[in-house]
């Protein structure tokens, strides 16, 4: 090896250290990210077991060495707890008891005088957590880009196998009890693989942040705050890119009488109003369709595959169910809403054009009488 043991040691508690300032600053300034803190209080924790672990080489002591893995195995848990955070996991048992499991074991083994064999446990816990840490990434590659979680998955395997490759020396040497620092050709492969591997992992927990950040904006920037719906831009640069395929329909609905249902229940009531129909929009939609709060009190509901279903019937689905959410808005009365539906043609037509249709078609639904469905067709299946 070009550098001893400790060099490495020392550089990687460096890197460590690097990480822990660069992470916890990155929460600081987003808060509501908690993977964000788990990652900083795991670094801190890893450099803690590190230079622990260094202080061996000038003066063994059976306590340090036990506390080191303690640190390192805490520290691995922590992050594979961030993780977790990452995804939008709920902790579980999962997460905890392998890391419970060989933390308990070291601690036992180191307590009863088997140094050696508290080493190799220490060593297998921290190389188990490690991997179902690269796990984590893996099982969660869709979630932002694939490559970077690919990658950040790929150099935790590859830190876990090294941590894992460090038993084997001992076990075939039959070295149950030690009273010096570990220094085999494992242990330098893992310093070294960690080094490179810690720096790689920082880097892209970083860029997966950064990742995360810029997709949580551009969410924000397309979703209608007040009820999680798509706002008009999203929906217009969404329908509007090239002419919609033939068959697909767009569904205008207008809530009636909404500016006396603001008068009389006050701007948070009518509010209240607008979420109780965004979720029967949700409702009687699919995960394929794009629902949109246009402004006010429109809505628009843009559905692309109508195989097994009718536009017009989702539609008066959506209708009936608001009129029977029974939502008083005084005088015995209680919201209702309004909708009209248009089919793109058999060669597909523009978003804009089908839109104008369907905007024509609620008109006739209000004039009508309000509180119906208007679709130029066969006639409504409920």
């Amino acid at each position: 090896m070009l550098l001893d043991q400790l060099s490495l040691l020392t550089a990687i508690g460096f890197s460590t250290a690097a990480l822990t300032v660069t992470l916890f600053v990155g929460w600081l300034g987003s808060s509501r990210d908690r993977y964000l803190l788990s990652w900083a209080l795991g670094a801190a924790q890893l450099t803690a077991g590190v230079y622990m672990f260094g202080a061996l080489s000038a003066h063994y002591s059976v306590l340090l060495h036990c506390l080191s893995f303690i640190a390192l195995m805490t520290g691995f848990q922590t992050v594979h707890i961030a993780a977790f955070l990452y995804r939008g996991q709920t902790l579980n048992w999962v997460a905890f008891a392998p890391g419970i499991f060989f933390l308990i074991a070291t601690i036992v083994s180191f307590a009863t005088g088997y140094s050696g064999i508290g080493t190799m446990i220490g060593n297998a816990g921290v190389g188990t957590i490690t991997a179902m840490t690269g796990y984590q990434y893996w099982a969660g590659r869709h979630l932002d880009a694939k490559w970077a979680m690919c990658a950040t998955s790929f150099l935790y395997i590859m830190t876990a196998v090294t941590f894992l490759l460090c038993p084997i020396p001992l076990l075939l040497a039959g070295e149950y009890v030690v009273d010096i620092s570990p220094s085999n050709w494992a242990e330098d492969i893992n310093s070294f693989a960690v080094i490179v591997s810690l720096t790689g992992i920082g880097g892209m927990s970083l860029s997966l942040n950064q990742m995360r950040r810029a997709r949580v904006h551009r969410d924000e920037a397309m979703t209608d705050s007040l009820t999680g719906l798509l706002n008009r831009r999203a929906l217009f640069e969404l329908a509007s890119n090239g002419n919609l395929a033939p068959g697909t329909a767009v569904v205008m609905f207008d809530l009636d009488h909404f500016k006396s249902i603001n008068d009389k229940l006050g701007h948070a009531g009518g509010d209240a109003v607008l979420q109780r129909f965004a979720g029967h929009l949700r409702e009687a939609t699919r995960s394929e369709d794009s629902c949109a709060r246009l402004g006010g009190e429109e809505f628009c509901a843009v559905l692309p595959n109508l195989v097994g279903r009718s536009p017009a019937a989702v539609a008066e689905r959506v209708r009936v169910n608001f009129s029977a959410d029974q939502i008083a808005i005084g005088n015995g009365t209680s919201a209702t809403v309004s909708a009209g539906v248009a089919i793109a043609g058999i060669e597909g037509e523009a978003f804009e054009a089908v839109l104008r249709r369907a905007d024509d078609a609620l008109y006739k639904a209000k004039s009508a009488g309000r509180n119906r469905v208007h679709a130029p067709g066969p006639k409504l299946v409920a």
